[in-house]
């Protein structure tokens, strides 16, 4: 932990021959989420947004493995995986920013706390979690701090706000290495065959499943940043020290998470979350994590977790285009058994599927997504992702794609209608299209889905 506060030190060092340069107050995500314009912000202001779905599926069933004939995990309604098709309250969150009391710009604060029902809210009972707590002190040139929970930075997808997402749901690679999920154990102890969990087991006894909410691209530590404006171009860097855990937890264990971020934007005008320019952006992060392998699931033990990528974002005019790759290396989520949803018991009656983690395994995945505005009201959007899992392993290994072709209608600038139709394919590449995994992966189904996005 000191080895670490003393290199943030030397670096915060360095960065303060910077404290020359004119500081920025123009719109970034590291300041749009926490820090408000100086003479401009009230003491509090609420505001929120909510987010009402509609998703479907075909809702094919398992055609091979110890689970088949029984639902598809990946067929299945975020985040119940109880049905294939339905609406539901994705997000509804309610929050409130402003100076400090007394009024100080220099001070900032940000609430945010989401009473949707999604992973956040799902995992571990309530119904009603805070996200965002934190306090930004802006009080020297070259660096301003960060304190509490609030977005780590890192990829474009995840440190964006979710509110001016252009699609409904995340790339495989985003969603499957950077949403992270926790766990006591890796869920590799076979359930019900008396090494792990005992004969007659229940499945809520024995399945592998999440300890708590999902990570919402969030931790609690503290973020050295700033913003620094040269001619048409705004450099940006982030660096932070968090406990690696995620929200609404603790910390547990003695390590330290550490995020490096870098940007640097042409401006070409606007402002808000939808300011033109051409960004260029690279990230870095790098942690343990310490599982216990409670409830028979194997693998305790302290385990290292690195993430990284490099990405570019360009909106002018009625186009906008993204491209990111991110690199992987230690606890990837692996899904679960069989595609098996998590709980469910196998043909045999003496197995549950458990969601799997693989402590050394390696994964990389990358996407691009262009959109153009057909009217001022009126978009259309398509992206491409891929995501390569556990690359380093050619028996496990698994390539997801997805083709997605989206539309939004703008009704005004803080309420819009989303639609995505979603073409989904995923192979075992290493494999034998006959092969188990590839006769279970032939049945994702596509997936269209409708969103309601309301700021108020």
């Amino acid at each position: 932990m000191f080895k670490t506060i003393k290199k943030t030190a030397l670096i915060a060092g360095c960065l303060a021959a910077l404290g020359a340069a004119t500081s920025a107050q123009a719109a970034n995500w590291l300041a749009l989420q926490g820090t408000e314009r100086a003479g401009a912000a009230p003491r509090a202001k609420v505001w929120g947004f909510i987010q009402p779905e509609y998703v479907s599926t075909d809702g094919t069933l398992l055609k091979a493995g110890a689970f088949a004939g029984q639902p598809a995990i990946f067929n299945q309604m975020r985040p119940d995986l109880k049905t294939n098709e339905g609406f539901n309250m994705i997000r509804a969150r309610v929050g409130v920013r402003g100076t400090g009391f007394p009024p100080d710009s220099r001070v900032n604060y940000f609430f945010l706390v989401e009473y949707g029902n999604n992973g956040i809210t799902r995992q571990g009972g309530g119904n009603a979690r805070i996200t965002d707590a934190s306090v930004t002190l802006s009080y020297f040139p070259a660096a301003r701090f960060r304190i509490g929970t609030f977005k780590t930075p890192g990829s474009e997808e995840g440190l964006q706000a979710i509110h001016v997402f252009d699609y409904i749901n995340f790339t495989n690679a985003v969603n499957g290495l950077l949403l992270e999920r926790f766990f006591d154990g890796n869920g590799n102890t076979t359930a019900g065959n008396g090494t792990g969990c005992p004969l007659g087991a229940t499945a809520s006894s024995c399945a592998n499943r999440p300890n708590g909410p999902v990570g919402a691209f969030r931790d609690t530590g503290i973020q050295m940043f700033q913003i620094f404006k040269n001619g048409d171009w705004e450099h940006s860097y982030a660096i932070m020290i968090g406990n690696g855990n995620g929200i609404t937890r603790g910390d547990n264990d003695d390590n330290r998470e550490t995020y490096l971020y870098w940007s640097s934007e042409r401006v070409y005008g606007g402002k808000g979350p939808r300011r033109k320019g051409w960004k260029l952006y690279a990230w870095h992060q790098s942690g343990k994590r310490t599982l216990t392998g409670a409830g028979g699931t194997g693998g305790a033990g302290v385990y290292d977790r690195t993430r990284y990528g490099i990405g570019s974002t360009y909106r002018k005019g009625r186009l906008h285009a993204n491209f990111e790759y991110i690199k992987a290396d230690g606890m990837i989520f692996n899904g679960t058994d069989g595609a098996a949803v998590a709980g469910a018991i196998n043909n045999g009656g003496n197995g549950i599927a458990s969601f799997n983690v693989a402590t050394s395994g390696e994964a990389n995945g990358w996407y691009v997504d262009f959109g153009y505005h057909l009217t001022p009201k009126w978009e259309v959007d398509v992206r491409y992702d891929v995501y390569n899992r556990l690359t380093d392993s050619p028996s496990d290994e698994r390539q997801f794609t997805t083709l997605t072709l989206g539309t939004q209608y703008f009704f005004n600038k803080k309420s819009r209608l989303i639609i995505n139709y979603e073409f989904r394919d995923a192979e075992a590449p290493n494999l034998a299209s006959s092969a188990t995994p590839n006769v279970i992966l032939s049945g994702m189904d596509d997936r269209l889905s409708a969103q309601l996005l309301i700021v108020f």
